[in-house]
């Protein structure tokens, strides 16, 4: 007779916990694509809010204060406040990337979110699966990121195509990395979720989902700079 599968305190914690994270950073990405889509598709948005440059830096300058609030502040924050500011955070984001559609075919959007999407998965189930420890990634991939920024702000000044292509590649590197770093990291954090402290549990799943979701859109913009194909 076989016996029924169970699990233990620990693997029930981590699913539980995994579970949220996923199911939030689903959320937030499709919240970002429909209202992405919605703006590039509507002449009256896209001149609310990409032609008024004033507008627009301010919704930049908002997503990263929600940024650092929700991953410096969230021990201060209730449950609800935190979901709230990671939706706010999602719909912001999608007002701000509604300009790709303006600059790439539909077509190969959607072709790289696939190949993101495929990329993306391999690595977080990478992650959560292998039985190496990934800590030792972080130095490596945080120097990594400090250095594509840099290189990024720099190229800003010298249009070098080269170096541009360059800092794409380290970029995709860097975010196919700190998607197994962070998947396993959660994993490890899932493991100690306190499942009967629901507000605690609520704040750690929507971290975790902003960890996730900043991962998956900086892999897709990266990508798309290879694989979009200019509407022009």
């Amino acid at each position: 007779m076989v016996q029924p599968k169970t699990y233990t305190t620990t693997q029930v914690a981590t699913n539980t916990f995994l579970r949220g994270v996923y199911l939030w950073m689903s959320i937030g990405l499709l919240i970002t694509g429909y209202l992405s889509y919605v703006i590039s598709s509507s002449p009256a948005l896209i001149s609310i809010f990409l032609q008024n440059q004033l507008l627009f830096m301010g919704i930049l300058i908002g997503e990263l204060i929600l940024v650092v609030t929700i991953s410096g502040a969230i021990s201060k924050l209730s449950a609800n406040v935190a979901t709230l500011l990671f939706i706010l955070y999602s719909g912001l984001n999608g007002i701000t990337l509604s300009t790709i559609f303006l600059i790439y075919t539909k077509t190969s959007i959607m072709k790289t979110f696939f190949i993101c999407s495929g990329m993306f998965g391999t690595m977080s189930l990478y992650g959560f699966t292998t039985s190496k420890d990934l800590s030792s990634w972080g130095s490596f991939l945080f120097m990594g990121l400090i250095g594509v920024i840099i290189a990024s702000l720099i190229n800003i000044f010298f249009h070098s195509t080269q170096m541009e292509f360059l800092i794409s590649v380290i970029g995709i590197l860097v975010f196919v990395g700190l998607t197994a770093y962070d998947t396993q990291k959660l994993k490890q954090m899932g493991e100690n979720a306190p499942l009967d402290r629901k507000s605690t549990l609520q704040k750690g799943t929507i971290l975790g989902a902003l960890t996730l979701y900043l991962d998956f859109i900086n892999l897709f913009l990266l990508l798309l700079r290879f694989l979009g194909t200019s509407r022009d």
